[in-house]
């Protein structure tokens, strides 16, 4: 039986090229090594979850703001729709009723719209009034072939453009839709009138900037 010898602890093996304080950080620097890779993985898991989520969610939000967007163009199609079939429906109502507008105004220029028929009449714009009908068309404006018919045509001095002179039957208009074109007659200007006026303009401030005779 062996004597232990007092005072005398024992040591870990120590290799022999090596200090045991450099064994100690060498085994310290095996346990980091072992346990890096598992907290490196979990860190990309996470970031590969996070990434895959903040995609979904911009799907998803992309998803929703198409979605509004087609309502949205959709809520409009409908609503300009609905005012076309509207104007539609009540250009055909008054069309039939433009005749009757027409001798009503006819009567009011000659002064016969007195009596019942007078409050009849007024009742029936009034009406249309409220169903859109606008009436237009008014003498000395300009010429304009996209809401004027001309059926008189002649020269006058005294206008620069082609001018309507004379409403023969006013035009009605329902919104932007025109119903019935206002049938007019023009006049245009004079040929050579342009030019004559030029000269006499020309010889006027001539005359006006001539010396004065002493």
């Amino acid at each position: 039986m062996s004597e232990e010898t007092p005072g005398f602890e024992e040591k870990p093996d120590v290799p022999a090229d090596g200090t045991p304080e450099e064994t100690e950080a060498a085994a310290s620097a095996d346990k980091a090594e072992g346990a890096a890779p598992a907290g490196d993985a979990t860190d990309v898991a996470l970031l590969a979850q996070l990434d895959q989520t903040r995609k979904a969610l911009e799907e998803r939000t992309a998803d929703l703001q198409r979605l509004q967007a087609e309502y949205q163009n959709y809520r409009r199609r409908v609503e300009r729709d609905r005012v076309t079939v509207k104007e539609i429906a009540v250009a055909s109502l008054v069309t039939d009723l433009l005749p009757v507008l027409d001798d009503v105004g006819r009567a009011r220029d000659h002064g016969e719209l007195v009596g019942g028929f007078k409050s009849v009449a007024e009742s029936l714009e009034t009406v249309v009034a409220k169903m859109g009908l606008q009436q237009f068309g008014k003498e000395g404006e300009p010429f304009d072939p996209t809401i004027h018919e001309a059926l008189m045509h002649s020269y006058a001095p005294d206008v620069t453009e082609t001018t309507c002179v004379a409403i023969l039957q006013p035009g009605y208009r329902i919104g932007e839709r025109t119903i019935r074109p206002a049938r007019v007659a023009v006049a245009e200007p004079q040929p050579g009138a342009a030019a004559a006026k030029d000269d006499a303009k020309s010889s006027t401030d001539e005359e006006s900037g001539a010396p004065e005779e002493g």
